[in-house]
């Protein structure tokens, strides 16, 4: 896998402080935003290296790994081991006169160890077979509209070049984390290729508030229609309902519809339930006539 130099993506150098780390961060972002660069397949690329690169870097201790030792920043923790195991040999070989290799281990071996992770092409003498290790985890972004995620549907993601077709079950929740094995970065000699992380990102902009299933809903009704009772169309999600309104319905008075909410994820046909406010909304720019009623009904409620 080619050396990303994540500095050079967020335009940073190696002395940038975690202050500009996010502000570049969050100025690169917004520019190769999707939502700012539709159908721009290297705006996309590019957002995503972004996000991958802030990850690294805005983390102190995954920072000081991959400064250390670049690409290889995972798999640092095994190198520093095979380093203090080389060590210890070589100081217990030094201590027996030298005759280490009648253990099983050489320095020799321990520097092949150091040439496959860190791209030598030596082999062993004793052509021991070079650890595998797991590959990359990649990390990306998806981000949506609500309406999106109400009904399954199937995308191609662009990642490192390679295309991925993706269903997304109808339901899926802001910031849920999911992984499709084997989509990674290559693994190191022969090991399994790592993962790719998707996290989603779901804009809301409509008039429905989520919480899980549910969904809720503000609804004005008129004065008139809140004492006297009536019939008032509302919008659900994906259709229109009627409903009868009571007569003295009070301000705040909640309403559930059955299986009117969002739908749950990876259970097809169910759905949870939306819950309408009914606000009652004041008259305003009464006629003189319109007070004057009003005045009656209030010596009416008086004399009561």
């Amino acid at each position: 896998m080619a050396f990303i130099d994540y500095y050079q993506i967020l335009g940073i150098p190696k002395t940038a402080t975690e202050k500009d780390i996010k502000v570049a961060y969050r100025k690169l972002a917004r520019k190769y935003h999707p939502d700012l660069n539709p159908d721009n397949k290297e705006a996309e690329l590019k957002f995503k290296e972004i996000n991958e690169a802030n990850e690294v870097l805005s983390n102190p201790e995954n920072r000081k790994k991959y400064d250390k030792y670049g690409k290889d920043w995972k798999h640092g923790e095994e190198f520093e081991k095979a380093q203090r195991q080389r060590q210890q040999h070589s100081q217990f070989s030094g201590s027996q006169g030298g005759f280490g290799d009648q253990e099983g281990f050489s320095g020799q071996d321990y520097s092949d160890f150091f040439e496959s992770m860190f791209g030598g092409g030596r082999t062993s003498s004793r052509n021991r077979q070079a650890p595998k290790y797991k590959g990359q985890d990649y990390n990306a972004e998806l981000h949506l509209n609500l309406k999106d995620v109400y009904t399954t549907q199937k995308q191609v993601l662009t990642v490192n070049e390679k295309k991925i077709r993706l269903t997304i079950p109808a339901g899926v929740e802001n910031e849920q984390l999911i992984k499709i094995k084997g989509n990674g970065g290559p693994g190191i000699n022969g090991g399994p290729n790592g993962d790719l992380y998707i996290k989603f990102i779901i804009s809301n902009n409509t008039d429905f508030k989520r919480e899980g299933n549910n969904l809720y809903k503000v609804v004005d009704l008129d004065l008139y229609t809140a004492i006297l009772g009536g019939d008032i169309i509302v919008d659900t999600f994906d259709s229109k309902v009627k409903l009868k309104i009571q007569p003295e319905t009070k301000n705040e008075t909640k309403v559930k519809l059955k299986g009117k909410g969002f739908p749950v994820y990876k259970k097809e046909g169910e759905f949870g339930d939306l819950i309408l406010t009914y606000h009652i909304k004041t008259p305003t720019g009464l006629s003189e006539k319109e007070r004057e009623l009003f005045t009656e009904l209030q010596k009416l409620r008086k004399d009561d």
